[in-house]
């Protein structure tokens, strides 16, 4: 989740901040109390545990580098953005660890974590996907490796979506591996696209999944597998295999995504009048706390009832939530048809998660609640949480939505 500052073809300027993720009521730089309504339909109550925050910490630990050749504490500043996956009883993170070295202030790699109860940690030492001199180096060099989301196929395999970020362009890109431990790159998601998406801000894949005891296992729906993409509106693109994909269009133009870095970790993105009609999923609400931007959370959820998804949503400061912090992230629910992954059936009126306590709006950004990792463990649902794009929470819900 690398936080950007937006120039939408209306010219709202939305700034970004981060903070930590909550259950209820108001954090400091509110202007009031707003009351969190859920509806049937969704997953909740998620209740946080808030004394083992954080469930990560940051280290000194070293790593050699390939790329500086030179030995790095490459978790040493932030350790945050896991994805979450079960196997073999236990619960795997993959997180988001950050250095101090880099033209941008840092370079992100994967890290692993495992848990017998899904609570408490235990980090290996080295990262398991990062920066190399390899066929990627240009897409990662810089900025790294970021905001990992996974899935599991029905033959054992582990996909994972990721943003590779060169410092200038984030872009969405696929890994697997059968064990966690080693990966092999596949390169962007959109590389073999019809139209060239090679230079395109991408990022933020959620996959279609179903769940099958403990394992989420992407399935395919009128013959496609399906993801969930995009940091402005929330898109869609399609896959025989898992690794290749095709943004889903409609005549509706869009623009074409053209990114410039300001400096001081904030990024501008502007749209062009070129050929880019991508097929929105998700989209802005003016007064909501989904004012200001979407973007996916984890992998979506095949159910009996519907596609199940938890997204993130920023507030704009001009058209949003007056009961909200300009820019602050929260996190909502929604519902898609089973049959068409573009149609959404149920939408939360509100937020369900959003920062709270002083542990939760400090951070590399500030007022921020952002969700990448959902499993089901232990009969129960862990959503993995960032606090101020800094630190990882856990909240928990005993609700099923089969």
């Amino acid at each position: 989740m690398k936080r950007v500052l937006l120039s939408l073809p209306s010219h709202i300027m939305v700034s970004l901040f981060i903070g930590i993720i909550s259950i209820a009521c108001q954090p400091k730089g509110s202007t009031g109390k707003t009351e969190i309504v859920t509806q049937s339909w969704m997953l909740s109550p998620f209740v946080k545990q808030e004394e083992l925050f954080p469930l990560l910490k940051t280290d000194t630990t070293s790593f050699y580098c390939p790329v500086t050749k030179s030995i790095v504490k490459w978790q040493e500043t932030f350790v945050f953005n896991p994805a979450a996956v079960v196997r073999n009883n236990k619960v795997y993170l993959i997180f988001r660890g950050e250095d101090k070295i880099g033209k941008h202030g840092g370079t992100s790699r994967l890290g692993l974590a495992e848990s017998t109860d899904g609570l408490h940690f235990t980090k290996y030492a080295n990262p398991i996907l990062y920066p190399d001199n390899d066929a990627f180096l240009e897409y990662e060099k810089e900025g790294g490796c970021e905001d990992p989301r996974i899935v599991e196929t029905e033959d054992g395999t582990y996909i994972l979506t990721y943003t590779a970020f060169n410092g200038t362009l984030a872009r969405l890109c696929i890994a697997s591996s059968k064990d966690l431990l080693s990966w092999k790159k596949h390169g962007l998601a959109f590389g073999k696209s019809k139209a060239n998406y090679s230079n395109l801000w991408s990022k933020s894949g959620a996959i279609v999944c179903k769940r099958v005891g403990d394992k989420l296992i992407a399935t395919k729906i009128n013959g496609k597998y399906w993801m969930y993409w995009g940091e402005t509106d929330i898109f869609l693109a399609t896959s025989d295999n898992l690794i290749d994909w095709e943004p889903v269009i409609k005549e509706e133009k869009r623009g074409k995504i053209l990114s410039a870095y300001l400096g001081n970790g904030h990024y501008t993105l502007q749209f062009d009048s070129s050929n880019y009609y991508f097929k929105t999923a998700i989209s802005i609400r003016e007064k909501r706390f989904d004012s200001g931007l979407v973007e996916p959370g984890p992998p979506a959820i095949l159910t009996k009832n519907g596609i199940f998804f938890i997204y993130n949503a920023s507030n704009s400061g001009q058209r949003g939530d007056s009961l909200l912090v300009a820019g602050e992230y929260t996190v909502g629910q929604a519902m898609f048809d089973k049959r068409d992954p573009s149609a959404i059936i149920n939408r939360c009126e509100n937020y369900f998660i959003r920062s709270m306590g002083k542990d939760e709006i400090s951070g590399q950004m500030s007022n921020t609640a952002f969700s990448e990792a959902l499993v089901h463990f232990n009969n129960q649902w862990f959503l993995y949480y960032v606090m101020g794009e800094a630190g990882i929470g856990v909240a928990v819900c005993t609700k099923s939505i089969d």
